[in-house]
């Protein structure tokens, strides 16, 4: 079913939220567009009249053999259409819009053209992309931090046990399934009750002190038993 307009709509203020509205008539193939969508191009309102090339040549080169193929079909056998496709404007900035069109019908439900609206869904799509990058980040973030807590506690091991990296995440991993408990929160306690409550003597530190002061002296290091 088409949509009957009148002279007045395309000056309405219907029109969707950074977005706005066009016509296009069969007789003479002309276009009209509101202010908006001008504007949505990169130009000021009757700066210039458009055409079918010119609003192709706004295409983004990767849409325009669709955006062409959709024209086609619009001019030449008056079909609805919607697409979802980017735009270049004046100044090289993309937009992605959501351009949607009807046939317009004349008081005699003749088909006369088209009408539609294109809605500019840019800065949905920028919010999306910075809401997903900030996530990502505080993922990344958090694992840094979980691996730094579990080096710290497979450290520990490795030191009082004499085992490997693999056989302290071993460890690690075990009681965390055991004790049903995430391999970070329990690397976390361990560590911080380690630090809280762990006591070395006197004579053990004064080893620590003299094998770190003295550890660029040696060249050949004892692999970690097993």
């Amino acid at each position: 079913m088409g949509v009957a307009v009148d002279s007045d709509e395309l000056r309405g203020s219907n029109a969707p939220p950074q977005g706005g509205s066009f016509r296009f008539y069969l007789a003479g193939q002309r276009w009209e567009w509101s202010d908006p969508v001008a504007r949505m191009h990169g130009y000021q309102p009757g700066e210039i009249t458009p055409t079918t090339e010119l609003l192709l040549s706004h295409k983004h080169p990767d849409d325009q053999p669709q955006v062409a193929a959709l024209f086609d079909k619009m001019i030449h056998a008056g079909e609805p259409f919607s697409s979802k496709h980017r735009i270049i404007d004046t100044e090289r900035r993309i937009h992605h819009v959501i351009v949607v069109g009807d046939r317009m019908l004349d008081e005699d439900d003749q088909v006369i053209g088209t009408s539609g609206y294109y809605i500019d869904v840019t800065e949905t799509l920028e919010t999306d992309l910075r809401e997903f990058n900030a996530a990502l980040t505080e993922a990344v973030t958090e694992l840094e931090q979980s691996r730094a807590v579990i080096e710290q506690a497979k450290g520990a091991l490795m030191l009082v046990y004499g085992i490997s990296s693999e056989r302290a995440f071993g460890i690690l991993t075990w009681r965390s399934q055991q004790t049903n408990t995430k391999l970070r929160t329990l690397a976390e306690r361990f560590v911080d009750t380690l630090t809280a409550e762990a006591t070395l003597p006197e004579s053990f530190r004064a080893r620590f002190d003299h094998l770190l002061l003295t550890a660029h002296e040696h060249t050949d290091t004892p692999g970690a038993r097993d």
